[in-house]
């Protein structure tokens, strides 16, 4: 059973190991710049088995308009039962339906988002980071 919590303190060390175990490209070597990443954060739902971090997605939101989903990973070994789609799902169930879900994809999953409710958007844009 996949318990979801709301904006539970998280160890950087067992979002580094989800994020690794996912796929998803981070800066797993730079611990307190994930650290960092978290704490500015002020939506984040995390998934957890038998009180072990599977799953994780991490937001910015207004509450009010737009909320940037900005990481969304689940343990590969955990992948494929449904716990993204149930991340994203609670991420909307927060912030509530006059607000957008807007999120850059990485290219190994540009085929997932429209499988979970996502339309792609031909009007944005993006300067990309130095490091």
């Amino acid at each position: 059973m996949i318990e979801y919590r709301h904006n539970f303190p998280l160890n950087p060390i067992d979002i580094v190991r989800v994020f690794d175990s996912s796929g998803i490209t981070r800066p797993t070597n730079d611990i307190p710049r994930i650290a960092r990443m978290f704490a500015a954060s002020n939506l984040v739902i995390s998934a957890w088995a038998n009180g072990v971090l599977v799953g994780v997605c991490r937001a910015l939101t207004d509450y009010s308009y737009c909320c940037y989903l900005s990481d969304l990973a689940v343990d590969q070994g955990f992948q494929k039962h449904g716990i993204g789609t149930e991340l994203i799902r609670q991420v909307q169930s927060t912030v509530g339906d006059a607000v957008s879900l807007i999120l850059l994809s990485a290219p190994s999953a540009m085929s997932y988002y429209p499988s979970v409710g996502f339309a792609k958007a031909e009007n944005a844009f993006v300067i990309r980071r130095a490091k």
